[in-house]
């Protein structure tokens, strides 16, 4: 019997492909407690387990260092809850919303901005978006809707079709975008039933891939973004800038042009939102601009992302400037 993405999120769900992460030194069942891990079988078979410092596993690895409570980093750092107009409904930037589709993920990044999030209060899930529907239309100036998370891919074809028919009936919506890691850690999502849904809407159609390393660029991730091409998304990528894992022009550097070759534009680089329990992913500023001055002079501009930070309360992302 073939295995299906459902299988294969329900599989990682469970925990059951984290076994190996069991022996790394800084292994902390107590992290585990606090977010739980959760990887594909997908990402565990790019992970080199011979490596402790393996670019992919310390993205995912729950990590001792995550009981460590330090002073200016919190459990919103980019102002979620103030901007919530309407259950599961962020209305932060002006001509678009973004709506928490789904309170789960095909993994669990440790540096999740929303790690803390209360999914169980504040996403929209079907029986709900009611609300986040009357929202839009009450406001004409908004003319994109972004699908976000959680992962909103974990959502069903059939569930994702019922919200875009809702979506449909509102004349000035004309982008739909949707933020995603599933096409490069659950590549076999997207199928061909998600390939009848993306057919069956005429809006704008973006998707932002959250990919840190070029490593996590698998065979079957590349046939998904290359079937996500295919089906006329306009395809981007933003990164998280991250200590031990990314912080290297070099590194990044080959990311831009990975992705390139693959049809994806690298869209932004963003300085590590300063959630609490992950400040081990910090980095300073400075070190960052260093990072992106180096990325400057062996980039051309199309394939150099905008260094950026979220901050609460303010009308767009934060460019940093650099000197």
């Amino acid at each position: 019997m073939t295995k299906t993405w459902q299988d294969s999120l329900k599989t990682a769900l469970k925990g059951n492909n984290q076994n190996a992460m069991r022996a790394h030194a800084d292994f902390s069942p107590q992290a585990g407690q606090l977010f739980a891990p959760v990887v594909t079988s997908s990402v565990n078979k790019q992970i080199n387990w011979l490596d402790d410092q393996d670019p992919l596993l310390l993205q995912f690895l729950p990590h001792v260092d995550e009981l460590t409570e330090a002073a200016d980093f919190h459990s919103d750092p980019v102002g979620d809850h103030l901007s919530t107009v309407v259950p599961g409904l962020i209305h932060k930037y002006h001509g678009r919303v973004l709506l928490i589709a789904s309170g789960s993920c095909a993994v669990n990044c440790r540096y999740c901005f929303r790690r803390h999030f209360p999914y169980g209060q504040s996403y929209a899930p079907r029986n709900h978006w009611q609300a986040a529907i009357e929202y839009i239309k009450q406001h004409q100036e908004i003319h994109e809707v972004i699908l976000s998370g959680g992962d909103p891919l974990t959502l069903s074809d059939k569930t994702l079709k019922s919200l875009t028919d809702q979506l449909l009936t509102i004349q000035q919506v004309k982008t739909l975008r949707i933020h995603s890691r599933i096409p490069t850690v659950l590549p076999t999502r997207i199928g061909n039933s998600f390939a009848i849904w993306s057919e069956s809407f005429g809006l704008n159609k973006v998707m932002v891939l959250h990919v840190n390393h070029s490593n996590e660029l698998s065979n079957d991730a590349i046939k998904a973004i290359q079937k996500l091409k295919s089906l006329g998304f306009t395809l981007l990528n933003q990164s998280v800038l991250l200590k031990n894992v990314n912080d290297s022009a070099a590194v990044l550097i080959e990311l831009s042009h990975h992705l390139f070759k693959h049809g994806v534009l690298p869209y932004y680089l963003h300085l590590f939102d300063k959630v609490q329990n992950a400040s081990h992913f910090d980095l300073p500023e400075s070190h960052a601009i260093e990072i992106y001055q180096q990325m400057k002079k062996h980039l051309p501009g199309y394939l150099l992302p905008r260094l950026v930070r979220e901050e609460a309360g303010e009308p767009s992302k934060s460019l940093i400037n650099i000197k």
